[in-house]
């Protein structure tokens, strides 16, 4: 009788909401993500089976098996293989040093310079980390040197650092890409559409674009008012030194705009789909490392630059049926030079692979991939297990019944999820937000309808969780793009001067969020135009 009080229904009822407290306590703790996810969701599937729940796990093996076989998620190991490969092959200190000679001597040309490195290497590498090391380590020495504020410099390098995570190609787009994929599709079934159409990881690319140069562009305007008000505090550059030659610019921003052409604009284009897109990077990533990073490559890299720019050109003049109409032979004429063009990139390619691996660059960029990409498929692993039993013990009805309760329809439940992501980006990094929390939230979203009675759209929420998500790693305690800069800062700055210096940029972000919301075309139009 004692243990009359306990009644396992009661337990069922609160244990959707407990674990996912347990959860983000546990991961504000520090312990591992895959690990806490995959061990919370195991010990609580436990107690719902105690508590007599229905659980599915049956269909674990099937859904990391769908998982693992998901063509667009490819694409995030090649993506990540191509950043690293870019790092090492030191294509940001050439932007760095031909930008700050540019624009140094103008007030704020520093700061300037800065963001616009940092919105080439988002668009080529997209790795955070190395991008605020590199920039930490190479400008912030020179910025302080020349006077600027330190609250300045800081903010400026870190800020262009998290550009990566908003300008495609983007790690975090491919994900949410395929997480709203799946949300969208099960939110239109069961509004009774059941042929909807597939979000693509293109289509969140394209919608992406123009909110990640307007946020490029509140970062440039805020520096230059901060320099036109305060120009102490960005001063110009006191080392005059020779103008540099257009030829060396163009040789440091030839790279990575190659690079960005060949990657973003296949995708954009229809050519490519982003995981060949991504394995095309991947290639001119290596293409790169070895002209940059060996000797004796030098015409190899050409004939392999020119091979595969020739391919991507065929690819689309292949699409154009009236020459095929008109022009018996050219169905066999494209085949014979694709032959003839692909034949001289496998030569030229595999000269370039003998010199990295010779140079010992080629295993060591191989070893650090596998590392991250282990780490985010882990994290996948154990978010689907994690957000199984969330559902099987009713916290998909929970998170239903909350937001449609909330006052104001669809902005007060917008407000609300916005407000979690970003609280929880003080503590959690992009991918936890992303796994544990997108899967809850998305299909309820999508259902609901914007103010103008439009239906949701797929693309704007993923823009606008991307854009909240990048503030994840400007946000103390646990901002990532904090620690890196840190890391390499000198001693003469103070912690507390990175952190004055992030708020303006933290308040930008929320800015374009409020932007993105009263003028969704800012991140619908261009998908639209594009795909139609």
């Amino acid at each position: 009788m004692m243990f009359s009080f306990f009644n396992p229904a009661d337990l069922l009822h609160s244990l959707d909401i407990t674990m996912f407290a347990v959860a983000c306590v546990l991961l504000m703790m520090g312990y591992p993500v895959a690990f806490t996810l995959a061990g919370v969701a195991l010990v609580f599937a436990l107690l719902g089976h105690f508590a007599g729940a229905s659980l599915s796990l049956a269909a674990l093996p099937s859904r990391i098996f769908g998982q693992m076989t998901n063509e667009v998620l490819v694409a995030v190991p090649l993506f990540i293989f191509m950043g690293v490969v870019l790092e090492r092959s030191r294509v940001a200190e050439d932007l760095l040093e031909s930008m700050g000679r540019l624009f140094g001597r103008m007030n704020g040309g520093l700061a300037l310079a800065v963001t616009l490195v940092g919105a080439l290497l988002a668009a080529s590498t997209g790795i955070v980390g190395a991008t605020v090391v590199t920039m930490g380590l190479m400008s912030l020495p020179t910025m302080l040197r020349n006077g600027y504020s330190p609250a300045l410099a800081c903010g400026g390098i870190a800020a262009a650092g998290t550009l990566g995570q908003i300008i495609p190609p983007s790690i975090v787009l491919v994900i949410l890409g395929d997480q709203l994929s799946t949300a969208y599709q099960k939110a239109q079934m069961e509004m009774g559409n059941f042929a909807p159409d597939t979000v693509s990881v293109g289509d969140l690319f394209a919608g992406a674009l123009l909110p990640g140069l307007m946020l490029v562009g509140l970062y440039i305007g805020w520096q230059m008012v901060v320099a036109l008000i305060r120009p102490r505090a960005a001063p110009a550059m006191m080392e005059a030194g020779e103008a540099m030659p257009k030829g060396e610019i163009l040789s440091a921003l030839m790279p990575p705009v190659i690079l960005i052409v060949a990657v973003l604009g296949s995708i954009l284009a229809g050519i490519a789909t982003p995981t060949e897109a991504a394995g095309v990077g991947a290639a001119g990533a290596l293409l790169l490392a070895g002209n940059r990073l060996t000797t004796g490559a030098s015409r190899a890299v050409q004939i392999a630059f020119v091979s595969l720019i020739g391919l991507l050109v065929l690819t689309a003049f292949m699409d154009l049926r009236p020459m095929r109409d008109e022009i018996p032979a050219y169905d066999m004429v494209g085949i014979v030079l694709a032959i003839c063009l692909s034949a001289a990139f496998a030569a030229s390619f595999a000269l370039v692979l003998v010199r990295l691996v010779r140079a010992g660059i080629l295993g060591d960029v191989s070893r650090q991939s596998a590392r991250i990409t282990s780490m985010v498929f882990a994290i996948v692993i154990g978010a689907s297990f994690f957000s199984l039993v969330f559902r099987d013990l009713g916290g998909e009805e929970l998170v239903k019944s909350v937001l449609s309760d909330l006052p104001g329809g669809t902005l007060g439940a917008v407000i609300a999820v916005m407000a979690v992501m970003f609280v929880l980006g003080f503590f959690l990094d992009f991918l936890e937000i992303v796994f544990v929390v997108v899967p809850l939230v998305a299909p309820v979203l999508l259902k609901m309808e914007m103010p103008g009675g439009e239906p949701m759209s797929p693309v704007w929420l993923a823009v606008m969780m991307a854009v909240n998500l990048q503030t994840s790693f400007l946000t103390p305690p646990f901002g990532f793009a904090l620690f890196y800069l840190r890391g390499v800062a000198p001693d003469s700055v103070r912690t507390s001067a990175i952190y004055k210096g992030i708020i303006p940029y933290v308040l930008l972000q929320v800015a374009a969020l409020a932007l993105i919301w009263f003028a969704p075309e800012v991140a619908t139009w261009l998908p639209t135009v594009i795909y139609g």
